[in-house]
């Protein structure tokens, strides 16, 4: 028999390439979609991929305790990754409390479900780097000091948490995978590089005259979701659970991560990009880098799409679709 593996927030990015790569490895994969699901944008990046008919998609809600449990009972899974989040930082920070909810409180009630109902599931949190917040350190490891800047990170703050609590309390097999910023044509335009790489795609095709962007200056470890979800993969496949920091370890200006998209267009960035102060955080975060040392060293894992080659890729997705 195949193993059955549940994927919350399957709509997702990172769900839906997670789903992806399960099916490759001959996993039979369950998504859970949620109330508030964008039906046509899932079926989107589900069908993008190929795989929108080998994905069994059922109905839950993380905030319903009593009927998690009954889900997580007649499925019986293998293997349980919790992407379920409201993952905008500047969303949280509009709705702190409504974005905090499924992020924080969902975790702790899909963890409840697992050990009462499938113990022995291996289960995956999805946790982030926002965890860390202003760092003193140069790059982030497992090992570095968690200062959230942001409801979202609070609130991942806490999923982490109860992701070990629940693997040390109650022995479950439980992993979290810090993971920095992914990136890939099927992330979200609200995102930077979806806006900025959307954004030079309508210029070049005369679609839009600006490009309009808040803080240009701070600098973010960019890799490609495709190499991320391999490693949410990896850690459910190790003799013992543990915590992971997935990154590339390079960090890049926002500005010069707008430059490649530009250039690869053959567009002036300046000639285009317009700093708008209303779209700065409450509270920024100028550099986020991470270790990735344990990863490679356990796991057998290191990024292989470099920031270049995601742009790219991304580049074209959104001037095919905007052509289209």
């Amino acid at each position: 028999m195949p193993k059955r593996a549940l994927i919350t927030g399957v709509t997702g990015q990172d769900g839906a390439y997670l789903a992806q790569l399960l099916l490759g490895e001959g996993y039979e994969v369950v998504g859970l979609a949620g109330p508030s699901s964008q039906e046509r944008l899932a079926d989107e990046r589900l069908a993008w991929l190929g795989i929108a008919d080998q994905v069994r998609i059922v109905a839950g809600d993380l905030m319903d305790a009593p009927a998690l449990g009954r889900l997580i009972e007649a499925l019986a899974p293998d293997e349980v990754y919790n992407l379920a989040a409201q993952s905008s930082v500047a969303a949280s920070w509009r709705q702190p409390r409504a974005s905090s909810q499924v992020t924080s409180v969902g975790a702790a009630n899909l963890l409840e479900a697992v050990k009462l109902a499938a113990p022995a599931a291996r289960f995956y949190q999805a946790s982030s780097s926002e965890i860390f917040g202003r760092s003193d350190v140069d790059a982030q490891d497992e090992t570095a000091p968690v200062r959230p800047r942001s409801p979202y990170a609070a609130a991942k703050l806490f999923s982490h948490w109860m992701t070990v609590a629940y693997r040390e309390g109650f022995g479950l097999h439980a992993s979290a995978g810090i993971l920095f910023n992914h990136e890939s044509p099927l992330r979200a335009p609200h995102f930077v590089t979806r806006k900025v790489t959307d954004g030079a795609a309508r210029i070049k095709l005369g679609l839009a005259g600006e490009l309009r962007l808040g803080n240009v200056d701070a600098r973010r470890d960019w890799g490609h979701a495709r190499d991320y979800v391999r490693a949410m993969w990896l850690m459910t496949q190790q003799d013992a659970p543990d915590d992971y920091v997935i990154a590339t370890g390079r960090t890049t200006t926002v500005r010069a991560m707008c430059e490649i998209a530009f250039g690869y267009l053959g567009l002036k960035l300046e000639d285009w990009l317009v700093i708008d102060p209303a779209l700065w955080r409450p509270v920024e975060i100028e550099v986020l880098r991470g270790d990735p040392a344990k990863a490679a060293r356990q796991l057998g894992w290191s990024a292989t799409v470099t920031l270049e080659q995601m742009i790219r890729e991304m580049v074209d997705a959104d001037m095919a679709r905007l052509a289209a």
